[in-house]
């Protein structure tokens, strides 16, 4: 058991720099009797006179000034040790595991990596990238980075937005000249589409507040968004797609917009966390640093 504590050197070395117990109390904001009992403990338990006091008086012994060098030199060093802490904590440091899925991980995540690493030289994330469902809190995962068409179920986990993407009609530079550009969505029949699956054959499609369900002619079909898009920029079709994995294409000319009044609804990005490992700094610092990046 140790001696005494350093709430205890604290309130000894606090009083005697103050001159008094007065003025500590006054200092610290406590009432002088907590000082001064204390401080009464602390010789107790050491057996020895540190401070000489009466009504007029207040007078370190001998052995309290070596005692109070001592002392304060050990509360300096604890408050050393606390502010390598504080600085830690500061500065985020330490592994984060992070899970998305491949589309997510490709086309909304990857290109901010660099300046994460960057911004958090201490900090070592780990992405694991896969399209299966991932029980973060049975994996171990401190974050998962979610996009979804429809809202999240509830459950314990925190969630936190991060974007919506429209889905926008699609097609190359190339289809537009050769096919025409269609005016109206019923007109999209005429042409041919790439879907998500051979079975789909319809989109709806919202403009303001109007909304039509069309009826598709598909070429073909992929269940992978960079398959979907690599097709029609090739010239095969027409396809829709969100714009977290269009926004490059469209950007430098390799897509074009179809019916730009027009979208095929949206995907939400969310961030999932443990409640406690939300807590933590460096994993605090990656979810605020990717609410920076891909808010929209």
């Amino acid at each position: 058991m140790a001696l005494f504590n350093l709430n205890d050197l604290h309130l000894f070395v606090q009083a005697v720099d103050s001159g008094s117990f007065t003025a500590a109390a006054r200092h610290l904001g406590i009432p002088k009797s907590t000082v001064s009992k204390r401080v009464a403990e602390l010789e107790a338990r050491l057996g020895v006179r540190l401070i000489q006091r009466t009504s007029r008086s207040f007078a370190l012994t001998e052995l309290g000034r070596e005692f109070f060098q001592h002392a304060q030199a050990s509360i300096i060093e604890a408050e050393m040790a606390e502010g390598i802490v504080r600085r830690h904590l500061a500065e985020p440091a330490g592994s984060v595991r992070l899970t998305a899925s491949v589309p997510t991980a490709q086309f909304t995540l990857t290109e901010h990596l660099p300046a994460l690493a960057v911004r958090y030289p201490k900090l070592r994330l780990s992405v694991h990238v896969t399209d299966r469902f991932v029980d973060i809190v049975q994996e171990g995962f401190d974050i998962a980075l979610r996009s979804h068409r429809t809202p999240l179920p509830d459950s314990a986990l925190v969630q936190r937005k991060l974007a919506s993407h429209p889905f926008f009609i699609l097609a190359s530079p190339d289809y537009v000249s050769v096919h025409g550009q269609p005016r109206r969505p019923e007109e999209l029949a005429q042409h041919a589409t790439i879907m998500t699956s051979l079975t789909e054959d319809l989109w709806r499609l919202y403009s303001g507040g109007d909304e039509v369900l069309v009826a598709l002619q598909s070429v073909m079909a992929a269940d992978e968004p960079y398959v979907l898009m690599e097709m029609a920029m090739s010239g095969l079709g027409i396809t829709c797609l969100p714009t977290s994995v269009c926004r490059k294409a469209l950007a430098d000319g390799r897509l074009v917009r179809v019916l730009p009044e027009w979208t095929a609804g949206s995907i939400e990005t969310t961030i999932l966390m443990p409640h406690r490992r939300g807590q933590l700094p460096a994993v605090r610092a990656v979810v605020d640093f990717l609410a920076e990046r891909l808010a929209g």
